[in-house]
This record gives C-alpha cells, sequence and structure tokens, in this order.
C-alpha cells in the first residue's frame, strides 16, 4: 500500500495486555478473509487510559501498512489489562457446585480471586468487601436441592450494597427469591440456569456466556478503560475468554486438543476434550468439555524470582551456565540478550509443565477390602492429538522449541491423563491471533476458523 490510497480495513481487533496493545487488521470477512497486518505498543492503563497505546499500536499499524491514513470499518477488542475479569465465586459445596460456579467463571476469561462454599460468614464477607471483585458469581445447590444455602449468601451479598453486578446460577427454585432480595437491595443482578442441576451434571455454558456479556457491559468502568468506547464499537472480550472462544471453534477440525499460553502474570491452559471411554468409566467426578485453568504463580515475569526459586537457583545455574541470580534483579518482561532469552525459555518450561500438570487429571491407585481400584480424577487429555502454542513466550522466544517438546512429553511416567511421549502435533498461532480471532469467532465463525487455521505452524520437534 501506499500514501496515495486511504485503505479502508474491514475490522480492527485490539488485544489489550496487561503490558503489550497488539492492534490486527484483518479484510475480506464477508468472503476471502486475510490477516493484512498487526501493530503492537505499550499498554498505557497505568496512564489512566488504555486509548493512548491503542492509538500508538494503529500508528505502528500503518507504519508497517506503509500508510499515512488508515479507515476500519469497524473495531473489536479483548482486554486483560487492569487485572483482567476479577470474580468471586460462591456455592454449597466446594468440589460440586462451588467449583461448577468456578469452572464457568474461568472458562469465561475471568481471573477467580475468592472462592466459598456453604453459607459466608463476617471473615468471607469482609474479605468479599476489600477484594471489590468485577463480578460476582452466585451458585448453591442442585435444582429443587438445598436453597437454604443460597437465599442466606445473596442476603447477606446484597447487605453489603457494593453495587458490584451478581450472577445467579444456582438451584431454580431459589431464584425468584434471590432476585427479590438483590431488588430490594437495590442491587444489579443476572438470572441463569443452574450451573449444577442434579448430582454429578455440569451446566456451566449459560454462566459462562453470561459472564463474557457482564464483562463487555462493565470493562469501561476498569482503571484506565473509561475511553474505550471512544475507539471500541464492536464487542469487548476478556482476553483469555476470547482465546477459549478460538479453542472452541478448532475442535471440530482438530479434536481434542489443549491450548497454552506462557504469560508475564499467570500460564493460562485451555482445553476441549471428550476423552475417552475408558477413563469415563472410573472417573470420580464431572469435568467440562471446554476447560480453563490459570495459574497466577506461573507468571514468568511478574512471578519469575518465584519460579526461579522453586525450580531452585542452583539447578539452573548448572544447566545454563548462568547466575540467574543476578540476572533476575534487572529482570525484563521481554529478554534483550541471550542469558536473559535463555533463562526465560527455562522458566517457560518449568511454568508450562506445571501449568499442564494441574490441569490435566491423572490415575489414582487405591487400595480397598477388595483390592487395588485405579480411578481416574480430573480432565482426560489421554487421546488428544493436538497441542496449540500461544501467547509471546511460545511464540517468540528463540528457544522455545525446546519448552514445546518439554511440554509435548510430560507423561514419561504414564501417570497423568495425557497423551504419550510423541503423540502430540504441536502447532504454534505463528501470527498471534488466537484471542483476535475468538472475538471475531462470535460474529465471522467461518473467517475465524480459516484465519486460525492460516495461522497455525507446525512444529518438527
Amino acid at each position: 500500500m501506499t500514501d496515495s490510497s486511504k485503505p479502508v480495513i474491514d475490522v480492527l481487533v485490539a488485544e489489550i495486555g496487561s503490558t503489550t496493545t497488539l492492534v490486527s487488521a484483518f479484510d475480506g470477512l464477508e468472503g476471502a478473509p486475510r490477516f493484512v497486518s498487526q501493530g503492537m505498543a505499550p499498554t498505557t492503563a497505568a496512564q489512566g487510559d488504555v486509548t493512548i497505546g491503542l492509538r500508538r499500536g494503529i500508528e505502528d499499524l500503518k507504519l508497517k501498512l506503509g500508510v499515512s491514513l488508515l479507515e476500519w470499518k469497524e473495531m473489536f477488542a479483548a482486554s486483560s489489562a487492569a487485572g483482567g475479569l476479577s470474580m468471586s465465586v460462591h456455592g454449597l459445596v466446594h468440589d460440586m457446585t462451588a467449583r461448577a460456579a468456578q469452572m464457568a467463571a474461568l472458562g469465561a476469561g475471568a481471573v477467580v480471586r475468592q472462592v466459598t462454599a456453604g453459607k459466608m460468614g463476617a471473615y468471607e464477607l469482609a474479605a468479599l468487601q476489600k477484594l471489590n471483585p468485577n463480578l460476582i458469581l452466585l451458585a448453591g445447590g442442585t435444582d429443587y436441592g438445598d436453597r437454604e444455602t443460597a437465599v442466606h449468601n445473596a442476603r447477606v451479598i446484597a447487605g453489603l450494597k457494593l453495587g458490584i453486578p451478581a450472577l445467579y446460577a444456582g438451584n431454580a427454585q431459589a431464584a425468584e427469591e434471590v432476585s427479590d432480595i438483590f431488588a430490594e437491595a437495590g442491587q444489579p443482578l443476572s438470572v441463569v440456569e443452574n450451573v449444577y442441576p442434579r448430582l454429578d451434571e455440569l451446566n456451566v455454558e449459560p454462566a459462562r456466556r453470561a459472564v463474557q456479556d457482564l464483562f463487555e457491559l462493565h470493562i469501561v468502568k476498569a482503571p484506565g478503560m473509561s475511553h474505550i468506547r471512544e475507539m471500541v464499537g464492536g464487542s469487548i472480550l476478556p482476553t483469555p475468554g476470547a482465546v477459549m472462544e478460538a479453542v472452541r471453534l478448532l475442535h471440530p477440525a482438530l479434536g481434542d486438543l489443549l491450548a497454552v499460553d506462557i504469560g508475564g502474570a499467570t500460564t493460562d491452559v485451555h482445553s476441549a476434550a471428550e476423552g475417552s471411554d475408558e477413563i469415563a468409566r472410573i472417573q470420580t467426578q464431572p469435568e467440562p468439555f471446554f476447560k480453563r485453568t490459570v495459574e497466577g504463580d506461573l507468571g514468568i515475569y511478574l512471578n519469575a524470582s518465584l519460579l526461579a526459586e522453586r525450580t531452585g537457583h542452583d539447578r539452573l545455574d548448572r544447566e545454563l551456565g548462568l547466575d540467574t541470580r543476578a540476572l533476575m534483579e534487572h529482570w525484563l518482561p521481554i529478554p534483550e540478550n541471550d542469558a536473559q532469552e535463555r533463562l526465560a525459555a527455562r522458566l517457560a518450561r518449568e511454568a508450562g509443565a506445571l501449568a499442564i500438570g494441574r490441569h490435566a487429571g491423572r490415575i489414582r491407585q487405591v487400595f480397598l477390602p477388595e483390592g487395588r481400584r485405579r480411578f481416574a480424577q480430573g480432565k482426560d487429555l489421554s487421546v488428544a492429538k493436538t497441542l496449540i502454542a500461544t501467547g509471546g513466550a511460545l511464540t517468540r522466544l528463540r528457544d522455545r522449541l525446546s519448552v514445546l517438546d518439554r511440554l509435548r512429553d510430560l507423561n514419561a511416567a504414564g501417570d497423568m491423563l495425557y497423551p504419550p511421549p510423541g503423540v502430540l502435533r504441536v502447532l504454534t498461532d505463528s501470527r498471534y491471533l488466537m484471542a483476535a480471532l475468538g472475538v471475531l469467532s462470535r460474529r465471522w465463525p467461518e473467517a475465524a476458523k480459516h484465519l486460525m487455521l492460516e495461522s497455525l505452524q507446525e512444529e518438527m520437534i
């Protein structure tokens, strides 16, 4: 393109991260979809206005296109700036309704900062007040089962008068009373289907979608986000939720899969998997078909020092031939030299392995009077075919193939619900588009899938 033309792009999608803002341009979404280019700039939420960084990202995009003027028909966004979507979830039994509510929140792209089970007391309510999340998810009781706990929690949460939007996804029999409690307190509440309607049955999709819709309505109140609607007229999704939309889109084409994003603050694992019939027969509790876990202690920038200590500085020094303690004193979000690159890749390898180990289930051997029994607990990825690498670390680090080799071959001991070494096909989101295309998939699913498959590059490990 040249300055003599004034290109009009179909759509721009901004991915506003905690440190970096990407602006991706797409054209031909109604016919022959194509990825045009991508601009980048530092995120400016800390300056009180993310649109500063967004405008700089557009300037970088124009520079890459070789134009001085650029127009677009629509702009969409995914955001994890300002801490992302902070939520609390409250249920009846921790391993049942509270767990189901947490899965719905995580699947929507939230960062779950408080989980309670049973009737909330003064300590938990004080913690909720201090947390001041963006959204509260209240569950509890199977349909037409226990209703007392959900009603109690509704009354005490509404009584705090926090002005925070709440979502009720508990016992259907209590829905009307819970709605009346919030209405009388003048507090916002939406009601969806129960996340755990019957024993051993998950129903997280209605709550997951409602969480994303509420995020879009209220994200403009987050620090630094108040001006976002001046530029973004289309959908705004939590970035991890947008990645999950891409995973959902890819499953019919790729079969059982997982996607790993090792970031500066967290490591996220998304999966879409039916699992095997053999494992299903020995499962101890239900798992969602689409599952996301987020590990807030495994970021390779904000939590890098903790990760290095966990791995062991002496061990890292021996393996890498580096003084890792000295390197950590001036640690940067993006490596600037060979030593930083090598240490970042080693920490990414550790973070990814730990995160997948927490996400995937395991086989448990239990000795009973009638003999030894095998039980499966957690998400069954044993027949997964594909591992997708996304995020900055797994798509940009020079030593990323050594990281991916480790993540593919985690199950050497054979006790994980994960494929044996060498089985997984490894694909990299080479254009770093999963979140952007997840946002677009809500309106243009076929175009988004086409562009996603184009971006996936097979790694020969």
